[in-house]
């Protein structure tokens, strides 16, 4: 269908300070396919806003640009049917608010983003949604403690029926294992009965919820909306599920590496699993005199480099019952800090109320046995003193450690289990989404993802199950889920050319690509976030987005005006990560931050899908320098797809070939990472860049 586009450009918000409008209609009336183009002092506004849909109806128009604020702003404005093809030209913050008004240059900026935007929407199209041929609404929760019980009533409650996979033959966990539990509600002075019976009776009782106890999964395949499950408990048994809550928990670190502790040389020493279940069984009288050590290999770097957050609630508590146990006790709790987040601080002060328990800050220096009894040399107290202390027992603090997820056995060339972070723990972004696993449609939840307290694991299942009926009905719509949520593209393979190089079966960050014996990539699209990773790593450039493409990027590259080398006016291209890098930009915007207006901006799904031959186009076309700016790549990955700003570095000596090739200076193309927060830096990295730039002298190819 042919395209008419109708322009519309505001004049509100300093717009018409700062730009010349009239010149800008212009422009937009000379480009291809413009119908209409209009101005307005405020497209927000009801009558702009109406102005446009009469447009669109009386004009027939199939595409919309908007050339005013942000796209990251008024999107609950401009929002127009889905048949339309709307694009936001960015002239506010990233021109009128950035640069100085009534400047030539300022104006050339303008009417670049004007070009670049229409001609986007002359080279894209709108998206037909990927939709599964079966999608199924039940979802699979795996493991049955207290975080995949919480997912599974949280589920079946929401109407969706939940099939709870247990491998003991008994759901519950570490929690049947408790003595007590600690007060989660005023007046924290009185531990509590633990609840896992209560919520075993009402998971049991649920019509929504089928379990299955003493069961394994022998594998998992397909994907969003369509997961094939196989499950085994003596005989096999297929499931069909639209999303998977992995909730498979944490055991204990492993004391008998903590030598120097005492444990496995004295007999008194035990972790404070083991004093739970000691108590909880009634099999050992409970000792007079029990000293315990907080951090037992946590906090440490030859152990558990992290706070493990509920060893100091667990013996807070176990200090209380011990005490109500045996009134004649003495307790004494070492500590490298005592963490009780949020309200759990009334129930550390109930505890300090008892005079007979002994808290100090300290190091343990030794522990060593003498006629039964055992020492600790406590050093660096906050008695100001070393101390040493007689006691009759002995309780290690140890902390957690996720089980392994290979049980999963997901049928993914990228392995059985879900991917982890250094600790171990499964991978999350745990700033913007902590649910979201590397596998789409696939959450985790509770202590297999972070260490996590009861209270806290409960509040994280229920995360994770709404994350898997979103990702139910969103898969539905044929649409992403985070950080793309409402994305209706997805990737589209011309398999023509393909030359079974394995590039997208290996950078995709989400196992999104299967393959065959040969090496030829089997899609399963509604497993994509959508980054774009494979269309950046493809040097056929076989994969493309309806709306996000390698020709519809180079189409804007091309709409540029590049000046001749003897106006003096560089041009430089920005490639801009859309999730931190352009917020910033807009940040900069909004504080009035000036920045050089020789900069084009073109935003991208994220920097790790930047194709090579956007770099050969921009150089051939004359642009004398090339940004591209991300998201800061980590352990933590701040990068929002896992690994697109890495693969940004390792695939920089690509580039340097291409630079080489061309004859051009290595300085012409230059990376930077930047936090969301880190707006005041941006015009640091644009100013300084033209700066070398402006330098090294124009590109050569500007004659060409």
């Amino acid at each position: 269908m042919k395209k008419r586009i109708g322009t519309y450009i505001c004049s509100g918000c300093d717009i018409g300070k700062a730009i010349d409008i009239e010149k800008l209609v212009k422009v937009a009336i000379s480009e291809e396919n413009v119908s209409v183009c209009k101005n307005h002092a405020s497209l927000c506004s009801v009558e702009g806003y109406n102005l446009i849909n009469e447009d669109i109806e009386n004009e027939k128009l199939n595409g919309v640009i908007i050339a005013a604020c942000s796209p990251r702003m008024k999107t609950e404005v401009f929002d127009f049917p889905e048949n339309i093809i709307l694009e936001r030209v960015n002239i506010r913050e990233q021109v009128a608010w950035c640069m100085e008004a009534g400047e030539e240059d300022t104006q050339m900026a303008a009417e670049d983003y004007l070009r670049m935007g229409i001609t986007r929407v002359n080279s894209i199209s709108n998206p037909v949604p990927y939709i599964v041929d079966e999608i199924s609404s039940e979802i699979l929760v795996v493991g049955g403690g207290i975080t995949g019980i919480t997912a599974s009533l949280e589920g079946a409650k929401a109407g969706y029926k939940v099939h709870l996979v247990e491998k003991e033959n008994e759901p519950g966990g570490w929690t049947n294992k408790l003595y007590k539990q600690i007060p989660s509600k005023a007046p924290f002075n009185k531990l509590i009965e633990p609840e896992i019976k209560d919520k075993i009776a009402e998971l049991e009782n649920h019509s929504n919820i089928k379990i299955y106890k003493s069961t394994t999964i022998k594998e998992i395949s397909g994907q969003p909306g369509f997961f094939e499950v196989t499950l085994f408990n003596g005989k096999e048994e297929k499931i069909t599920v639209g999303s998977i809550v992995a909730s498979t928990g944490w055991k204990p670190y492993a004391a008998n590496k903590l030598s120097h502790l005492g444990y496995g040389k004295f007999k008194n020493i035990v972790t404070n699993i083991e004093f739970e279940e000691i108590v909880k069984s009634g099999s050992q009288k409970i000792p007079k005199d029990i000293l315990f050590i907080q951090c037992a290999g946590s906090r440490d770097k030859n152990h558990l480099s992290y706070c493990s957050s509920f060893c100091c609630g667990t013996s807070l508590k176990q200090a209380k019952y011990i005490r109500e146990l045996n009134p004649d006790s003495n307790v004494f709790v070492i500590y490298k800090d005592i963490r009780t987040l949020g309200l759990y601080e009334e129930f550390y002060k109930e505890v300090q109320k008892d005079d007979q328990i002994f808290f100090t800050k300290g190091e343990i220096n030794s522990v060593n046995e003498k006629d039964g009894k055992l020492r600790v040399e406590v050093q660096q107290s906050l008695l100001g003193q070393d101390i040493s202390i007689v006691v009759d027992m002995v309780v290690l603090a140890t902390g957690m450690t996720p089980n392994n997820t290979e049980d999963l056995n997901l049928n993914y060339r990228m392995g059985k289990g879900l991917p982890e972070l250094k600790y171990q723990f499964s991978d999350s972004h745990f700033i913007c989404f902590p649910y979201e696993s590397r596998r789409t449609g696939i959450y985790a939840a509770g202590s297999l993802r972070a260490p996590m307290d009861i209270a806290a694991s409960k509040e994280d299942a229920a995360g994770a199950m709404l994350k898997a009926i979103q990702c139910i009905e969103a898969t539905k719509r044929g649409e992403a889920v985070h950080p793309r949520s409402g994305d209706k593209t997805y990737p589209d393979l011309y398999m023509d050319r393909c030359t079974d190089c394995k590039r997208c079966t290996e950078e995709c960050p989400f196992g999104v690509y299967d393959e065959t014996e040969k090496g030829t990539p089997l899609p399963n699209p509604s497993r994509c976030r959508r980054c774009g990773i494979c269309l950046g790593s493809c040097p056929e450039r076989i994969i493309s987005f309806s709306d996000f493409s390698i020709n519809s990027i180079s189409a804007m590259i091309k709409s540029v005006h590049v000046p001749d080398e003897f106006e003096e006016k560089p041009r430089i291209l920005a490639f801009v990560c859309e999730n931190d890098a352009y917020p910033a930009f807009d940040m900069a915007g909004t504080k009035r931050l000036k920045i050089s207006p020789y900069v084009r901006i073109i935003p991208v799904r994220c920097i790790g899908s930047i194709n090579k031959v956007w770099i050969s186009d921009a150089l051939s076309k004359g642009f004398d320098g090339i940004l591209q700016i991300g998201c800061k790549p980590g352990d933590d990955y701040q990068c929002h797809f896992i690994h697109g700003s890495e693969l940004t570095e390792t695939r920089g000596e690509n580039i340097q070939e291409t630079l080489e090739t061309m004859m051009l200076e290595p300085e012409r193309i230059k990376t930077e990472f930047v936090e969301i927060t880190d707006y005041y830096k941006i015009p640091e990295i644009i100013n300084e860049y033209v700066e070398i730039i402006e330098e090294i002298g124009p590109n050569p190819f500007k004659d060409m």
